[in-house]
């Protein structure tokens, strides 16, 4: 079959699933679930996949991988040795509040899909049972690995899960979407090289002698040294390092004292490390620590510094974002790809490019010309929901193009 039946092929497939993906995005969304606790989405899925006729494996902690094998019969496409190709999703929410008055609005106080972890979810299943209605019909060129990875909002991440339980082992190259409310639905936002930041987790302890807010002097004053240190350690930062490797200390948490009248003997700040630059990232956290401890010295306080390393910055090989290109501008229109500017949001599938090159795009899910759409990680988070149809068609198109789809567009 030449490639313009095949890809009528995975339109036609794609289309009888529309609906389903849509009712399988609901479902995850009423019912989400944080990082590694993610049982009951993990069983969807499973489920799903098997009544396909797949065989997914359980990943020790949650989530799963399964692959699609190409199939028989004289109308088989040549098998390509080595060249399997894996989809990535990540399957957790957010520990955040749903804020929509929608009939699949989260049942889970406290949680919700608020970064569309659920239409990515519903976007690799929904090309994984495409690929495996080609692999039916003996239409399927490779092989596919899905990958439904738990944990992605939390560090250490749940990539490493899936790396560690073999889960790259035969992989040639990754792919993955995120949800990208700034673009239109039917526009994916593509660039070549980093697309995210690299982000650490940092906590500051600091302790001392508490006492009477009477006598400040008779004490090592915990609670202002927590102030200098959170208003001026990201200056400092900032100063050290070359200002374009883009670094970003920004704090979430700040604690100390239960009482107006007493100075406590112990304070925290907490909040992430950002940086658009690789090299940065290697030297950041240890420098911010030796700055912590130099700005609270003049009081006395002692500061304990723990960083955890997160992520890498997100480095989109070439050939990658040239496969999700040509299947855009095939399934999309030529004006679909649109540039995109790297983030300072930051993603643990860069731990899977440290093995094999891939490459995370960017899906539009706004409304056309709805310039209120809420941001990711907000409560009111809702994307336009055909933009999962959009992902279904663009994975399996990506599956099925490859070499395939290079010579056909003349490379």
């Amino acid at each position: 079959m030449v490639s313009e039946e095949l890809l009528g092929e995975v339109e036609r497939l794609a289309k009888q699933y529309d609906d389903e993906v849509v009712a399988i995005r609901r479902d995850l969304h009423a019912h989400p679930e944080l990082g590694r606790s993610e049982v009951r989405t993990t069983r969807v899925v499973a489920h799903r996949l098997r009544q396909a006729g797949l065989h997914p494996v359980l990943l020790p902690t949650t989530g799963l991988v399964c692959d699609v094998e190409p199939g028989g019969g004289e109308a088989a496409p040549p098998r390509r040795p080595g060249a399997m190709l894996a989809l990535r999703a990540d399957i957790d929410a957010l520990p955040v509040r749903d804020e929509k008055n929608v009939p699949y609005r989260s049942t889970v106080p406290g949680v919700c899909h608020a970064c569309g972890h659920d239409v990515h979810t519903a976007g690799v299943l929904g090309a994984g049972l495409v690929l495996a209605d080609l692999a039916s019909a003996g239409l399927l060129p490779r092989r596919v690995r899905l990958v439904f990875q738990p944990a992605e909002e939390i560090m250490p991440g749940g990539a490493h899960d899936v790396i560690e339980a073999g889960g790259l082992d035969g992989v040639g190259r990754i792919l993955a979407l995120h949800c990208d409310p700034r673009l239109d639905t039917g526009q994916l936002g593509l660039t070549v090289g980093p697309i995210t930041s690299a982000s650490d987790r940092i906590l500051v302890r600091l302790s001392g002698a508490g006492g009477h807010t009477a006598r400040p002097h008779l004490t090592q004053d915990v609670v202002h040294a927590l102030g200098i240190l959170v208003s001026q350690l990201p200056a400092v930062l900032g100063r050290r390092l070359d200002p374009r490797s883009g670094v970003s200390l920004v704090w979430g948490r700040v604690n100390a004292g239960h009482v107006a009248n007493a100075i406590p003997a112990e304070g925290w700040a907490e909040g992430t490390i950002r940086c658009l630059d690789p090299a940065a990232w290697e030297t950041a956290p240890a420098l911010a620590a030796e700055i912590a401890e130099q700005l609270v010295a003049p009081f006395g306080v002692t500061a304990e510094v723990e960083t955890y390393r997160g992520v890498p910055p997100v480095v989109n090989d070439a050939s990658s974002v040239a496969l999700f290109a040509e299947a855009a501008n095939l399934l999309l229109g030529t004006d679909s790809v649109a540039p995109t500017d790297q983030s300072l949001g930051a993603e643990d599938f860069a731990w899977y490019l440290e093995h094999v090159p891939g490459a995370l795009a960017r899906l539009g899910v706004r409304h056309p010309g709805d310039l209120r759409a809420a941001d990711l990680h907000q409560g009111t988070f809702d994307p336009d929901e055909s933009a999962i149809g959009v992902a279904v068609r663009l994975l399996a198109t990506c599956a099925v193009l490859g070499e395939q789809g290079q010579r056909s567009s003349g490379a």
